[in-house]
């Protein structure tokens, strides 16, 4: 699961404004002002108990096979046919591989449908500080605590009970709905690929597909009051790549200059000293300029100018911050490193994993050959490994779908600005951008940074009142497509 980022340290461009220069144009805001999202009928209460029964299930995911609790994952499945019964009874579902599921809502007519993703596996808690039992599923002052509680279970959750509501009171939405609940996306395993290789056997070509993403924050753009929904339009490409050195080895008592783990050290210092350089790209552009429009005075003026002011606004965000940075660069993280296996013997062979999150316009090919350049040493071997990929698509942002998509945002959030927002981590849903032009990545959620800082890290958690107002979101959004 996938935290927006902040941007910050802009003000210094105000000076650079220039008068003539023209505004960016693919990316529309959300239009005309709409009808507040209406959540009678959602309770609140049996939602946070639901999502907190979810949550004791302790559905880890692992990329060891044996090391999956598959009973635990088979008693979730069974127990959302429990929670939400009438969705259960009126829709079609099937199970994929090991565990992903796929709901189909018929419709009332034959037009293409509308793909809403979840996933309900959760990343492991070992060695992280919670100040709760982080499967206990506890509600404490308006709040439901644990793992999954915002990745991703809360999410499916807003779906279901969105569902179950609408089932309810016989409404039966004008296309087809399908759910597609991964069990396997934490892992960057094959449920969604399963399902998208479903739609492709049976010659469905979604509408649109919305799955996690950006979120509802604020604080996000520096002179921009209140909320902004960022929907994610695209997400960076991800690679690991493993270098390896290997020497003779020997006695630690003898070492010899220029070692396995010393020329290790080089090439990390290398990349780390001469980062990818920083770019502008589409998808930051418009939303820039979404959420500029709505800053105050000279800061209006750059946000607006945003796409002559590229290579400077480009520079500004990558000393933003960690985050903000990761937004305009190809970023390479170190995660492993490996020497020997003994504190008195010399390392025969020294490792380190790189995890690199690939940006917009470049490829897995062209990051692999600019990693060799860096690290200008033959003796230092790159081994790639499997699984990486190329950044997906921009979806479109100027048709119907991303328009009621930003809509139904603006209902649920009437006093958030919406605005287009690319992804730094991965989803399930890249895989649908096979077969859809318009997949969206955005959670309903009004969270704080300290939420969000909780992804993946201890203490996760959710608000009563942003799941909630998450299930309204669901709701209109379904009423309106």
């Amino acid at each position: 699961m996938r935290r927006p980022t902040a941007l910050a340290g802009t003000a210094a461009l105000a000076a650079a404004v220039g008068a003539t220069a023209r505004r960016v144009s693919r990316f529309r805001p959300a239009g005309t002002a709409v009808e507040p999202a209406d959540l009678a009928g959602l309770d609140a209460d049996g939602a946070a108990g639901r999502l907190a029964e979810l949550i004791r299930i302790p559905t880890v995911s692992s990329r060891g096979r044996s090391e999956i609790d598959q009973e635990a994952f088979a008693r979730f499945r069974t127990r959302l046919t429990e929670l939400y019964p009438r969705t259960h009874a009126a829709l079609e579902r099937e199970q994929l591989g090991d565990g992903a599921l796929l709901y189909r809502w018929r419709g009332r007519t034959d037009e293409p449908p509308l793909v809403l993703m979840a996933h309900y596996d959760v990343v492991p808690v070992e060695g992280q500080d919670w100040s709760r039992d982080p499967f206990a599923g506890l509600i404490e002052d308006g709040v439901v605590h644990g793992r999954g509680a915002i990745d991703d279970k809360g999410y499916l959750v807003a779906i279901l009970e969105a569902v179950e509501a609408l089932v309810t009171e016989g409404f039966t939405p004008r296309r087809d709905v399908w759910l597609s609940f991964g069990n396997d996306e934490e892992v960057t395993g094959v449920g969604a690929q399963l399902a998208v290789a479903a739609f492709t056997e049976r010659g469905i070509r979604p509408w649109a597909v919305l799955d996690e993403g950006g979120a509802v924050v604020t604080g996000m753009f520096p002179g921009v009051p209140g909320q902004v929904a960022v929907v994610g339009l695209a997400e960076k490409g991800r690679l690991d790549v493993e270098l390896v050195t290997t020497d003779a080895g020997g006695h630690a008592s003898s070492p010899l200059p220029g070692g396995a783990p010393a020329r290790l050290a080089k090439a990390i210092t290398a990349l780390d000293e001469h980062p990818f350089p920083a770019r502008m790209n589409d998808v930051v552009l418009g939303m820039v300029d979404a959420a500029g429009r709505h800053a105050p005075g000279p800061l209006r003026a750059v946000f607006a100018h945003a796409d002559v002011l590229g290579p400077v606004l480009a520079r500004v965000l990558a000393r933003a911050g960690r985050e903000a940075n990761a937004l305009v660069r190809t970023t390479v993280a170190v995660t492993r490193l490996e020497g020997s296996k003994a504190t008195n013997v010399l390392a025969t062979t020294a490792k380190a994993n790189l995890n690199i999150r690939i940006a917009l316009g470049e490829t897995v090919a062209s990051t692999v050959e600019r990693l060799r350049q860096v690290i200008g040493d033959p003796t230092v071997e790159l081994r790639v490994l499997a699984g990486g990929a190329d950044p997906s698509p921009v979806s479109r942002a100027d048709n119907e779908a991303y328009a009621t998509v930003a809509a139904a945002a603006k209902a649920a959030y009437p006093d958030a600005v919406v605005a287009p927002y690319l992804m730094v981590q991965a989803s399930d849903s890249r895989h649908f951008a096979e077969i859809c032009d318009s997949v969206y990545r955005f959670m309903p959620f009004d969270v704080t940074r300290e939420e969000l800082a909780a992804l993946h890290a201890a203490d996760e958690r959710i608000s009563i009142a942003a799941l909630h107002r998450g299930a309204g979101f669901v709701r209109h959004l379904l009423r309106t497509v």
